[in-house]
């Protein structure tokens, strides 16, 4: 079975899995052992603690071995594997590897991981650690293709009101106080890290949060409030994902050789 293999089971790599699995291929996706995905309940890296998870219709797996996953992507499920290194590859059958872990740094890709490699957003320089990079700045160019050259640099600044945003405001552990999707008033309890409150800034909807239990490091990203205060939008993959995944989607099929080695 040849597949495709995405990097990071966060909301960007989960759209981007799901264009494709929608569009006929087979995807595995590899994650760290301790993913810290905010918009969990868009994200197939949530499988990794709830062992499986459904993302607009589609399930993710959590597997324990590559045998597994090939096993489970042909039955139409996207399986995901705890496996940093990506040893996975070793298997062969991957014409293309995505690197969708938004480092936002150079990234230790290697360019011969696979026929193409194409890598999401900064970090990456075709040629170097891929062969082609999708922008993920949001404008005119996202989701555009590059075959040379790299992406946007990182601005370092959240898209709309920085406010939306919400930090670790010191090293320690994450306790909730509200859930995603729930609606938040202005000065609210979201969350604690150790004795620190995170409050809400303004009114919106509790669009992500990690995962409760988990031990963050202060300046950590850790939830994300949506002025539009629509529930549904916090399960639902968002445009900029979309996006990104028509970007992954037209870089594959524009190899024959790689389309027909993964469509046939």
């Amino acid at each position: 079975m040849n597949f495709v293999l995405i990097r990071g089971g966060g909301d960007l790599a989960s759209g981007i899995a799901i264009r494709l699995h929608r569009s006929g291929f087979k995807v595995i996706i590899t994650e760290l052992p301790n993913p810290l995905a905010v918009r969990r309940a868009v994200s197939f890296s949530e499988s990794v603690y709830a062992g499986e998870i459904k993302v607009e219709g589609i399930l993710g797996r959590r597997v324990e071995s590559a045998a597994e996953a090939f096993e489970l992507a042909q039955k139409g499920i996207i399986p995901v594997l705890i496996d940093p290194e990506t040893d996975i590859l070793k298997n062969g059958n991957c014409p293309a590897l995505i690197d969708a872990r938004l480092l936002k740094r150079t990234a230790d890709t290697d360019i011969h991981s696979a026929p193409l490699v194409i890598g999401l957003g900064p970090g990456f320089t075709v040629g170097e650690n891929c062969h082609t990079v999708i922008e993920t700045n949001r404008g005119h160019t996202l989701g555009r293709v590059y075959w040379t050259g790299s992406a946007c640099a990182d601005t370092g600044q959240p898209e709309g009101d920085p406010r939306r945003v919400l930090r670790a405001p010191l090293d320690g552990v994450l306790t909730a106080a509200a859930e995603i999707g729930e609606h938040l008033e202005p000065g609210q309890l979201i969350a604690q890290v150790g004795p620190e409150k995170v409050i809400a800034p303004f009114k919106g909807v509790l669009r992500g949060l990690i995962r409760p239990g988990l031990s963050i490091t202060r300046g950590v990203k850790i939830g994300d409030i949506d002025q539009r205060d629509d529930p549904q939008y916090c399960f639902m993959v968002s445009d900029k994902a979309l996006a990104v995944a028509g970007g992954v989607l037209e870089a594959i099929l524009s190899q024959p050789e790689i389309r027909l080695q993964l469509l046939g």
